[in-house]
């Protein structure tokens, strides 16, 4: 259980609890849109110590932070917060004030890609992504673990170290959910930029280009989302089949932990 005196969890708590008004501003840098909604504020149901009390709070944060405005689902992010406490019980999170969320719940052609600052309810990225070439065309249906499906697998992952390869400067992840995407270093499923994931190319061919089961996104903004992610942040990769919704340990836990 995260201790009160963890940084992020305390401003979070202190954010609910005094109910100001003031809240999270859109940043697209991928669109260069500035969003400034207005918010409604809701009452939590009720409140809970250490990061418990962000998952239970989900539906507040939701509402609050104004998430459905930008498309993300509902559903995806409260599955999010739940992976984030429960990683955030291990010691692999290291950087606990970032969450990020790839919604595959979407087509291809909207803005996928959410990273959180979850102290302060900022959107920091809200961009596209690309799913696996073998996942499906628009949208993104099938997934797998296993090497050379050219498949996305989903489930949390928490961001490793950068390197520069054959798709310039890349994000290593490690697959924390066994059976369902810890072969992602081993796959070298990775986040970098690619020509690809672009407007340009949605409107020659109708849909986003895909990957190799990469989650990668437009190469003007991938250096800017993996310095912000890299080092041990959360990165939850959703999509809403049955078979992973009944098979994650993750959003199943009660208080485990995996290793």
């Amino acid at each position: 259980m995260l201790k009160l005196t963890s940084y992020p969890v305390v401003m979070l708590l202190a954010f609910i609890s005094l109910g100001f008004a003031k809240y999270a501003t859109l940043n697209n840098l991928a669109s260069s849109e500035t969003y400034s909604p207005a918010f409604t504020i809701y009452a939590p149901k009720e409140k809970k110590a250490g990061s418990d009390a962000l998952f239970s709070n989900a539906d507040y944060l939701y509402k609050s932070w104004d998430l459905a405005r930008v498309g993300l689902s509902e559903a995806a992010f409260e599955y999010a917060l739940k992976g984030y406490d429960y990683l955030s019980k291990t010691s692999l999170l290291a950087k606990k004030n970032i969450l990020s969320i790839v919604d595959f719940s979407k087509v291809s052609s909207k803005k996928r890609l959410f990273v959180l600052d979850i102290t302060t309810g900022k959107i920091l990225f809200n961009t596209l992504v690309a799913h696996g070439h073998n996942s499906g065309n628009e949208y993104a249906s099938q997934f797998s673990n296993l090497p050379e499906s050219h498949q996305s697998s989903l489930g949390f992952y928490v961001t490793l170290g950068t390197y520069f390869g054959g798709n310039g400067y890349s994000l290593r992840l490690k697959g924390c959910e066994k059976g369902i995407n810890d072969k992602a270093f081993e796959r070298a499923i990775v986040i970098h930029g690619a020509k690809y994931v672009s407007d340009s190319f949605i409107d020659s061919r109708g849909f986003l280009g895909r990957s190799y089961g990469c989650p990668s996104v437009p190469t003007e903004v991938s250096k800017d989302i993996i310095d912000v992610i890299k080092n041990g942040s959360c990165l939850f990769v959703y999509h809403p089949t049955k078979n992973y919704i009944q098979n994650s340990t993750i959003i199943n836990s009660q208080d485990l932990v995996y290793h």
